[in-house]
């Protein structure tokens, strides 16, 4: 092509004008397109930006209906009571002074057992009690402890009884460790007597506490694969008695867990065992749990 072909400057802008002009009215089509839904030219199956799209529900649509989730304990109390107390070794003289338990007087508290190397009963229980206390709470429960550890000693078997009742407890259970005889193994559940004297009157917890013993004697059995007492209820694992404050004191359904034997060698090295105490306490959990859900 000859310079004599070239558009003249004139020429040239013009069609630069009109170039303008067609891109500016394009770009308005577009704008009016996108602020009015319309559904016209090259993109007009393409959705507006930001707008949802059906295959992607919003978050109120997508949860509509759905169900919540409910823990299965959920409104139920628990009382956990961690038998002794570390502190009562060196408050003898306290924890030696009598208390009422409805039917005669009995001491506030003693410190409990010990295994031959020197584990004691007082914070074995507290070390179950803890891991107890947070399988329950998994499940919803509302805990309560009578003790912590956290006072000097005690409290005496007639506040911890006074402690379940004020709770208005589902449940309250005892941990404890028995201090038999070498060559006495297994654990056992205690459950309360009918008794009716002085302060005393089981006769409305007897039936739900022996529902509750059963159900924690099966699945402590599951949980840790001991065996029911072979020195104390007759194979069944479960014991009654009457002479417990703690029990006989109590107005809610309540237990006594005796998870072994201390002063046997097989049951002391299962009871100084990390993990079989975590299976001892999920035994307890699951038999308190399915207790309570019926």
């Amino acid at each position: 092509m000859h310079d004599d072909d070239s558009p003249s400057p004139a020429r040239r802008r013009t069609a630069a004008l009109a170039t303008a002009a067609a891109l500016i009215a394009a770009a308005a089509g577009w704008l009016v397109w996108e602020t009015t839904g319309g559904t016209g030219g090259p993109d007009a199956k393409a959705p507006r930006r930001g707008a949802p799209t059906a295959s992607a529900p919003s978050t109120a649509a997508s949860t509509a209906g759905a169900v919540p989730t409910v823990a299965p304990l959920a409104g139920k109390v628990v009382v956990i009571d961690p038998g002794h107390n570390p502190g009562n070794f060196t408050h003898t003289r306290e924890i030696a002074a009598q208390v009422d338990i409805g039917t005669n007087r009995k001491e506030c508290d003693t410190t409990g057992t010990s295994t031959d190397a020197g584990y004691t009963e007082a914070a074995f229980t507290l070390d179950v009690s803890h891991r107890l206390r947070t399988l329950l709470q998994k499940q919803g429960a509302t805990v309560t402890f009578t003790h912590d550890a956290d006072r000097p000693y005690g409290p005496c078997i007639d506040e911890r009884a006074r402690i379940g009742n004020a709770a208005k407890a589902d449940a309250v259970v005892s941990v404890h460790a028995d201090g038999s005889a070498s060559g006495n193994r297994g654990f056992h559940v205690i459950l309360p007597a009918l008794v009716k004297g002085g302060g005393a009157d089981t006769a409305a917890i007897v039936g739900p506490s022996r529902t509750l013993g059963e159900h924690i004697a099966a699945r402590f059995a599951a949980a840790t694969g001991s065996a029911p007492s072979n020195y104390v209820g007759g194979g069944t694992g479960l014991d009654v008695r009457k002479d417990l404050g703690g029990l006989n004191l109590s107005t809610v359904p309540k237990v006594f867990v005796e998870c072994g034997n201390m002063r046997d060698p097989k049951d002391a090295a299962l009871l100084t065992d990390a993990a079989w105490r975590q299976k001892a306490a999920s035994g307890i959990a699951d038999g308190i749990s399915t207790y309570l859900r019926g």
